[in-house]
């Protein structure tokens, strides 16, 4: 693996954990800092890297505190984390799915595909993930297939932790789809 590749998966990570603990913070309030570790550690998956995951979740914390997105208050002898205006708004806008993913300047030429079989009992579920990659610029090319031609996979990971679904959803980059110039005029790509 290259020094980029390298950086951009250190990159990745890093926002995934920053999200992951504002959305977790917007969720619950305040989260006691005892509670903290282990609910977001089970959101970010089980590896067999759990002390590297604890590092990289205390490093993410101390960022967002040190960022203003995150206030300590002592309470009653124990410290808890609540979101700072500045974190309020940050999480409003991962609720509202107006996080776009950033368009590059230059197309990577890989489309990005969201594939998903959730089950007719979960059916409220699919309905709003769907809403969500409309509201996202997400295209449908079939009926549980999404594509997007930019790299979205943080915004895919947070719709996945919000909506409590894993396996089912999948995130695909593909080289190629067959027949993709009526994709490419509708993303602006020709």
């Amino acid at each position: 693996m290259g020094v980029l590749e390298k950086s951009v998966k250190v990159q990745i990570r890093k926002s995934k954990i920053n999200s992951a603990i504002i959305s977790a913070a917007a969720v619950s309030g305040g989260i006691a800092l005892a509670v903290l570790v282990p609910n977001l550690l089970g959101t970010l998956g089980r590896t067999k890297y759990l002390k590297q995951r604890r590092y990289q979740l205390k490093s993410s914390f101390s960022r967002l505190v040190t960022a203003g997105y995150i206030a300590l208050v002592e309470e009653g002898g124990k410290k808890r984390a609540w979101l700072t205006p500045k974190g309020e708004r940050y999480a409003a806008l991962l609720g509202e799915g107006k996080l776009a993913p950033k368009k590059p300047k230059r197309w990577d030429g890989k489309w990005r595909m969201l594939v998903f079989d959730i089950p007719e009992r979960r059916r409220a579920v699919r309905t709003r993930i769907r809403a969500a990659l409309v509201s996202l610029g997400f295209v449908r090319l079939q009926d549980s297939v999404w594509v997007y031609p930019y790299d979205c996979e943080d915004l895919i990971t947070l719709l996945k932790t919000d909506f409590k679904i894993g396996k089912e959803v999948l995130y695909v980059i593909a080289d190629r789809v067959e027949f993709d110039k009526p994709l490419r005029i509708l993303f602006g790509l020709v």
